[in-house]
């Protein structure tokens, strides 16, 4: 595993290929009230590159333009949440994308456990560790353990998308996972809003 971290942006020129593995840490699970801390992304060889966004940072010009790129595809574990903070902190929408949590209830319709620790533990074989889930993401200096925490979060994606993605095909549901990843981007902007809780779709 190699980690690299970039303050504000990512660097110009660089390229994660077509299928980039995203994730993010904040504050807390409040988009309203809870600011954008870390963003990592990984092209899956190994290598998790993070940018870390400054209290009151509003724009990240060369990450906004990779969560925008129609050519590269982004690849989330409960993309609702990540895109939703994307929109409130970088003003940008994020599309096309995965959900790697979304293909897992479209297909295990066998079990409730569709976390990213457990697809790597059942999938993969891999024991993620969730010890820094909860540790302060806004720290000016990020600790080595959070780093390979947050890390962790991406580096594995790419092998449960290739999993996940067979298993869509398998059962007759690629299609109907691809509507759901469309509408994604309009489901975080209603969360922003306000209708998480109740839900919109509620009777």
């Amino acid at each position: 595993m190699s980690i690299t971290l970039h303050k504000g942006d990512l660097p110009d020129g660089l390229t994660l290929g077509p299928l980039v593995a995203i994730d993010s840490e904040t504050m807390g699970l409040n988009p309203g009230r809870d600011r954008l801390c870390l963003v990592q992304l990984s092209s899956g060889d190994g290598t998790a590159h993070m940018v870390q966004i400054g209290q009151g940072q509003t724009s990240a010009p060369n990450l906004g333009r990779m969560l925008t790129d129609p050519a590269t595809t982004k690849l989330f574990h409960f993309a609702r949440f990540d895109i939703a903070m994307f929109k409130q902190y970088l003003g940008v929408t994020t599309a096309p994308l995965y959900c790697t949590k979304i293909a897992s209830k479209l297909t295990r319709t066998f079990t409730d456990k569709h976390g990213l620790k457990d697809l790597c533990k059942e999938l993969l074989g891999i024991e993620l560790s969730k010890q820094q889930q909860s540790s302060d993401w806004g720290a000016v200096e990020l600790t080595s353990e959070q780093l390979a925490y947050a890390a962790s979060d991406v580096l594995y994606l790419h092998r449960l998308w290739e999993k996940l993605d067979g298993l869509l095909v398998r059962e007759g549901r690629r299609e109907l996972a691809e509507a759901c990843f469309r509408f994604l981007p309009t489901r975080g902007q209603l969360d922003l809003l306000g209708y998480e809780d109740p839900d919109l779709f509620h009777h």
